[in-house]
């Protein structure tokens, strides 16, 4: 069949449809991303170790998805390879890295360095579903994009919700993500394909870090960006355990409650989605402002979560209901970030300022789960909650400087 006959085929074919397999896809293979934080309690129990020690398990998993975008992004891979082919090897390499990780999770340093690769490999899924459902989506983009992200909402929570289950012993938690994400390289490998509108990446230019230096509007942009990653982590990755901490609940029932935060940020994501396509008839400005009002109002919820769950800290229910709240809010303003990047950055150069953005965010939520564990470690679960407002507090402050 000749390009231009391809073209047309898919052009007839049902974007719903194909955002409806891809978000299933996408849900499915990144529940591995916290299969080791959903079973970090019987880790630690194997390893004798503290939260400390156990925070690894989570870490491992930033940085190796940091080093995966920066790989990806430097040998051009979604453009000089199939975006399709990408995501359905990179699923089930990281589906392998997070099976081996289920045997030898009883020694530290083989499990952090398989978690590790089980996030290298999840760089070449998310990224490369948001490029794929991009190029079927012309108008409406916005909202395919926050459906997406809200698949991956609830993909995160799902190794909480198999957890949930009382009766399925840790390594069967572990496992069933791995089966997820066989199903999502076989769902994406039958019925995917690239849209008509697919455009490729820019590529990583190292030389145009400077030129990003001196972007002003970039440079809050992505300091917004760090205030938000700084607490999205944080929360996403110890709310089970102050769940746990803050009650007298047994690990089902805070294994659920976990899984309902988490997942209930969809809605936020959705919302945002839907508002971000009202501004296609805008200006360019009125964008960037537009986008800098939605991030900042979900930062400012966020932060207030934070302080008020320290302050019901030792009331479960009220605690609970706030991080429903939270959990809504705290992701909602995720895709925002993204979109004001290749706005204010010249077009030269997007391809590098996306990927720096990425890189330097999950890089930056190491340190962030790290220092959680430490606070709480010495100072108790309250201070943590209060201390992660500290992100989004900074993030109000750049994204006020994107609207002046």
């Amino acid at each position: 069949m000749s390009a231009s006959a391809t073209n047309v085929a898919r052009r007839e074919d049902d974007p719903r449809r194909v955002l409806l397999l891809l978000s299933i896809a996408e849900l499915l293979a990144m529940s591995l991303w916290f299969t080791g934080t959903a079973v970090l309690p019987q880790i630690t129990s194997i390893w004798h170790a503290n939260i400390s020690l156990g925070a690894w398990l989570t870490i491992a998993v930033q940085v190796g998805f940091a080093v995966g975008a920066i790989t990806f992004a430097v040998f051009n891979i979604p453009d000089v390879f199939s975006p399709i082919k990408v995501l359905i090897i990179s699923s089930l390499a990281a589906a392998a890295a997070n099976a081996a990780f289920a045997f030898l999770a009883a020694d530290p340093l083989p499990a952090i360095i398989l978690r590790g690769a089980t996030g290298f490999f999840l760089a070449g899924v998310y990224p490369t579903g948001m490029k794929i459902i991009a190029g079927w989506f012309q108008r409406g983009r916005g909202l395919a994009l926050g459906i997406m992200i809200g698949a991956l909402s609830v993909g995160s929570a799902l190794p909480h919700g198999v957890n949930s289950i009382g009766s399925i012993p840790w390594r069967g938690v572990v496992l069933a993500g791995s089966g997820f994400a066989v199903v999502a390289a076989m769902i994406v490998g039958l019925a995917v394909h690239e849209g008509p509108y697919a455009m490729p990446q820019s590529r990583l230019h190292i030389s145009q870090i400077f030129e990003i230096a001196r972007n002003r509007r970039l440079r809050l942009a992505n300091f917004g960006y760090l205030g938000h990653m700084w607490e999205l982590y944080s929360m996403w990755g110890w709310i089970a355990v102050i769940l746990a901490s803050a009650s007298r609940w047994t690990r089902a029932q805070s294994e659920a409650g976990t899984t309902l935060v988490i997942a209930i940020g969809a809605i936020g994501c959705v919302w945002a989605g839907s508002a971000s396509d009202r501004l296609q008839t805008a200006t360019e400005s009125q964008k960037i402002a537009q986008r800098a009002k939605v991030t900042i109002i979900a930062m400012a919820v966020s932060a207030a979560c934070c302080v008020l769950g320290a302050l019901v800290f030792h009331q479960p229910l009220l605690l609970l209901l706030v991080a429903l709240v939270w959990g809504i809010a705290i992701i909602a303003d995720s895709a925002q970030f993204s979109a004001i990047i290749s706005e204010v950055a010249e077009k030269s150069y997007v391809g590098t300022a996306l990927t720096l953005q990425t890189a330097l965010g999950f890089l930056l939520t190491a340190i962030s789960i790290r220092a959680m564990a430490a606070i709480a470690q010495h100072f108790g679960w309250q201070w943590a909650l209060a201390s992660m407002a500290i992100g989004p507090l900074l993030g109000i402050w750049a994204m006020t400087g994107l609207r002046k």
